[in-house]
C-alpha cells in the first residue's frame, strides 16, 4: 500500500470514528478530547482541570469568554451532577460548542463556566462490562457502617452484563405483580384488599450475610449529596460530612471567588424550570430558611415560562431536592440565581395500553419506549437458581438502567439546542448597570449640581432576595471621582447600594464645587460597570 492510499484509509477510519462516537454517549476520553478541541481551535476557550477524583479522572471547567472573564456577568452551567445522568454532560458539551461556534457574540456581555461532567467516576460505569447506574464516586465507603469496606456488592447473576432487580416469590412479601403489565412490580396495599407475594431486591447475594442485599459495594460519595444545605447524614452516598471529597472542595474553592456569578443551571433530577417553586412563608421566616423567597418566586416563574415556552412541561418530573444537592447549595447558601432540569424526560403514551394504568411511571416508559422504537428497554425476567433462596423461585430482569433518564443519542442534539437558546434568553436578562437621564445644574457660583438615574437595563435583579440575605454577593457600589481643585459639598464620593430590582432605577445626585471633569462610575461584578465623565 502506498502512502497516498495510506493516509485515505486513515482519513476514512477516522472520520467513520467520529461518526460512530456521535451515535453514542461519549466516555471520559471523548469527552476529554472535545474538550481539548474547543479549547484549541477558539481563542474565547480557556480549558482547566479543577482537580483530579480519587479514581484519578478530571474535574474539566471549560470558560467561554471575549476578553477578561471576571470582566463580564457570569453564568455556571453543570453537568454530570449525578452519575446515571450522561444526558447532562452531553447538553453541557453541546451547549459550549453551539455558543462558541454559532453564538460568539454573546461572549462580548456574558462568561460561562461549564462544568461538563462532576461525576466522572460514577458515569464510567456505563461503560463498564458490568452496567449498573452508579452515583457514587470512586471512594472507598462503608454504607452499612460495619467496619468493612465494599464487602457486599451487585452480581450479576444471570450474566447479560447489566445489573437490574431481582423478584422473589413470597407470601410475606410487599409487592405484587402490577394487574395491566406483570412484568411490573408496585408494593401492594392492604388498605385497598391488596396481598403481596413477592419480594424485590437488587440483583445480587447477601455476601457478608447480614440479611441485606447489596449494601455495600461500590457506593462511593455522590456529588450530588454532599453539598452543604441540609445535608443528608448516615445516609448512604452521602459522605462523612459536607464537602468531604476533593472535587467538591476543588469546585467550591473556584465558584466562592468568582464574584461575576449571578446564575448557575444544573442538569440534575431537581427540577425547579418546569415547575416553579413555591414560596412558603412559615420555611422563609426560620432562621435556617427552606423556601424560597417571595422576591425570587416571582423570579423563579417568569424563567420557567420562558424555560416551557421552549421545552414544554408536560409530563414532567416533580424534581423535588432531596439534600445535599449543588442545586439547593446554588441558591440556599450561594445566594445566586439557580436553575435545575433533568433536561428530558419521557412524555405520557397516549396509546390504548397505558391507559389502563396512567399513573404508574414505568409502564409509561415502556409504553413509550415501544412507540419510540427503543429496543430491549425492558430485560425480560429469568429463573436462576440463588443459594440465598433455595426454596424460593427467584427471577432476575427489570428496566435496563439509565433508559429513564436518558434519550435515544439522536435526540441529544434538539435537546441541546434547546437548552442553548434558554440559556441565550437568560444572558439577554441578566443584570446590566446603565448610567443615564443624566442632568447638571448650575446653582450658584462654581457650583454644579449632577443629578443622574442607575439603572439596571436587565430583567434580573442584580442580587436574588436570598444574596442579599446571605451577604456573601458583593453591594453594587458607586463612586464620584474628583479632582484637587473640585470640593463635593453634597452627597457622598461612595454610595454603597444593597441592590437593584430588574429594569428598576435609582436616583443620585451630588452638589460640587469646582470646574472641569467628575467621573461616576457604578460597579458590581454580576452586573458590570457603568461610568460617566462630566465636564462641570
Amino acid at each position: 500500500m502506498n502512502q497516498k492510499s495510506l493516509l485515505s484509509l486513515l482519513l476514512v477510519c477516522s472520520l467513520c470514528y467520529v461518526t460512530i462516537a456521535q451515535t453514542e454517549y461519549r466516555n471520559e476520553q471523548q469527552v476529554t478530547a472535545a474538550l481539548k478541541s474547543m479549547a484549541s481551535q477558539h481563542s474565547e476557550a480557556q480549558l482547566t482541570s479543577l482537580t483530579k477524583t480519587v479514581g484519578g479522572k478530571d474535574i474539566w471547567m471549560l470558560t467561554l469568554s471575549d476578553g477578561a472573564p471576571e470582566s463580564h456577568p457570569g453564568i455556571a452551567i453543570m453537568g454530570g451532577v449525578q452519575g446515571d445522568h450522561l444526558l447532562g454532560t452531553e447538553i453541557a458539551l453541546n451547549m459550549a460548542e453551539n455558543i462558541v461556534t454559532n453564538h460568539p457574540e454573546v461572549l462580548q456581555k456574558t462568561t460561562f463556566y461549564i462544568f461538563p461532567n462532576l461525576s466522572p467516576d460514577a458515569t464510567a460505569q456505563y461503560f463498564a462490562a458490568t452496567q449498573f447506574a452508579r452515583h457514587g464516586n470512586a471512594t472507598k465507603t462503608d454504607d452499612d457502617r460495619d467496619g468493612q469496606v465494599n464487602e457486599d456488592p451487585f452480581e450479576d447473576l444471570n450474566g447479560d452484563g447489566v445489573i437490574t432487580m431481582m423478584r422473589i416469590e413470597d407470601p410475606t412479601g410487599i409487592y405484587k405483580m402490577l394487574e395491566e403489565d406483570n412484568r411490573i412490580m408496585v408494593m401492594s396495599d392492604p388498605n385497598q384488599g391488596e396481598r403481596g407475594t413477592y419480594d424485590l431486591l437488587t440483583e445480587g447475594m447477601d455476601n457478608d450475610k447480614d440479611g441485606d442485599f447489596n449494601q455495600d459495594g461500590l457506593g462511593g460519595v455522590a456529588f450530588n449529596k454532599n453539598f452543604t444545605f441540609n445535608f443528608p447524614y448516615f445516609t448512604p452516598g452521602a459522605g462523612e460530612h459536607p464537602v468531604s471529597q476533593v472535587e467538591h472542595r476543588a469546585l467550591l474553592d473556584f465558584l466562592y471567588t468568582q464574584w461575576n456569578l449571578y446564575a448557575i443551571l444544573t442538569f440534575s433530577d431537581e427540577n425547579n424550570l418546569s415547575t416553579p417553586l413555591k414560596y412558603n412563608k412559615s420555611g422563609a421566616s426560620k432562621r435556617v430558611i427552606t423556601s424560597i423567597l417571595e422576591d425570587d418566586e416571582a423570579i423563579n416563574a417568569m424563567l420557567s415560562e420562558t424555560y416551557n415556552k421552549l421545552i414544554p412541561n408536560t409530563n414532567a418530573p416533580d424534581g423535588s431536592a432531596q439534600g445535599g444537592s449543588a442545586f439547593e447549595w446554588a441558591y440556599f447558601h450561594f445566594g445566586r440565581l439557580a436553575m435545575s432540569t433533568p433536561g428530558w424526560w419521557p412524555q405520557k403514551f397516549e396509546g390504548d395500553s397505558i391507559n389502563k394504568a396512567p399513573k404508574n411511571e414505568t409502564a409509561n416508559f415502556l409504553a413509550y419506549a415501544e412507540a419510540e422504537g427503543i429496543k430491549n428497554a425492558f430485560i425480560p425476567w429469568q429463573e436462576i437458581q440463588h443459594p440465598d433462596f433455595p426454596n424460593h423461585k427467584v427471577e432476575v430482569g427489570g428496566i435496563r438502567p439509565f433508559l429513564m433518564k436518558n434519550p435515544p443519542y439522536a435526540l441529544v442534539d434538539s435537546i441541546a439546542i434547546k437548552h442553548t437558546d434558554f440559556i441565550l434568553k437568560v444572558a439577554e436578562m441578566q443584570p446590566e448597570l446603565q448610567l443615564v437621564n443624566l442632568k447638571q445644574e448650575k446653582v450658584g457660583a462654581n457650583l454644579t449640581r449632577i443629578t443622574v438615574d442607575l439603572h439596571n437595563n436587565g430583567l434580573l435583579p442584580t442580587h436574588t432576595e436570598m444574596g442579599e440575605k446571605s451577604r456573601w454577593m458583593r453591594k453594587i457600589n458607586v463612586y464620584l471621582k474628583t479632582k484637587n481643585n473640585q470640593q463635593l459639598i453634597s452627597g457622598k464620593p461612595r454610595q454603597v447600594i444593597e441592590k437593584i430590582d430588574g429594569d428598576d432605577t435609582i436616583t443620585l445626585s451630588w452638589l460640587i464645587q469646582g470646574s472641569g471633569n467628575v467621573t461616576v462610575e457604578a460597579t458590581v461584578p454580576q452586573a458590570g460597570t457603568a461610568t460617566k465623565t462630566i465636564n462641570l
